[in-house]
């Protein structure tokens, strides 16, 4: 792994937060099925990454016969990540699937500390609390008790017990190779078995507009960049902190959506913008210290 500087974590996560915020409001610009979406995403992303992955082929030494079997159950986690989330989408409103994705740090807690004994502070519980309570505040406006829109939370739920599996994988992988390997061979494998699933389901492969492709390829660059970001980011913070990161994303949705998509914002979920950007801002300034110094073979020195 190429050496590091001393950077800060917080300008990554940003561009991070508002590359991924656009990937709702694709979604809903998009006629195709959701399983169609995830599929060109990955393999456009994957065949995009080709070059730079080329460029690092000499890593694929470092990975054994174990990393491969994580590196395909991270492919399947991401893939069913898009698929039930892409379809809860289709069921429900931008703000309202903020409900459900306000409980991924609340997951990604819960699983570090039995999968790692990672431990957190009273005041980075309270300023996730702070975060969350303003998610819900964005999408309680919207939240519905139609059919539809009890299923479109099942379906956000499990993508987020999904998106938190994905993450927690590539905290171990990511620190063997790097982040450019593990998001090509996570995103390949995801592309396969979202392919399978299509074949397997008798969904057409083809006969889209050249509108949806352009939603293809606008979805495997500008929101897919969160994801390899992330993914650097997993070899200094753990999957909470990324987790946590995430929820600004609602933010930027639903702003986007009120811009794009003619949304219509009302006062309290502006306050709870306001509170999601204030409660993941003072929980990333106690996790915003120096990235250190990375040597090689992947370690970081603390």
């Amino acid at each position: 792994m190429k050496q590091e500087g001393s950077k800060s974590i917080g300008l990554p996560l940003t561009i991070s937060i508002i590359a991924i915020s656009f990937s709702a409001i694709f979604v809903k610009w998009s006629d195709a099925p959701a399983s169609i979406l995830s599929m060109y995403r990955m393999w456009f992303a994957s065949i995009l990454m080709i070059p730079i992955v080329w460029k690092n082929r000499h890593e694929f030494k470092k990975i054994v016969k174990k990393d491969w079997f994580f590196l395909f159950f991270s492919g399947f986690f991401l893939a069913l990540h898009f698929v039930l989330w892409f379809g809860s989408l289709k069921l429900t409103t931008v703000a309202s699937s903020t409900i459900i994705l306000a409980l991924q740090p609340i997951v990604s807690l819960v699983g570090g500390f039995f999968l790692f004994k990672e431990r957190t502070t009273l005041s980075a519980l309270m300023t996730m609390g702070i975060a969350i309570v303003g998610a819900m505040m964005i999408g309680w406006g919207d939240f519905g008790l139609s059919r539809d829109a009890i299923m479109g939370d099942l379906l956000s739920f499990f993508s987020v017990i999904a998106v938190v599996g994905y993450l927690f994988i590539g905290q171990t992988i990511v620190k063997k190779v790097s982040h450019w390997l593990y998001s090509f061979c996570v995103f390949f494998f995801a592309a396969i078995i979202l392919t399978i699933y299509n074949v397997g389901t008798g969904v057409d492969l083809v006969g889209y507009p050249g509108k949806e492709w352009g939603i293809f390829l606008l979805l495997a660059t500008v929101p897919t960049v969160s994801h390899v970001i992330n993914n650097w980011l997993l070899n200094y913070v753990n999957a909470t902190t990324i987790s946590m990161s995430i929820l600004g994303e609602p933010v930027g949705s639903t702003i986007l959506a009120m811009l794009l998509l003619n949304e219509h914002l009302v006062s309290w979920q502006i306050a709870g913008g306001l509170l999601v950007l204030l409660g993941v801002f003072f929980f990333l300034t106690r996790q915003n210290r120096p990235i250190p110094q990375a040597v090689k073979e992947g370690t970081i020195t603390q």
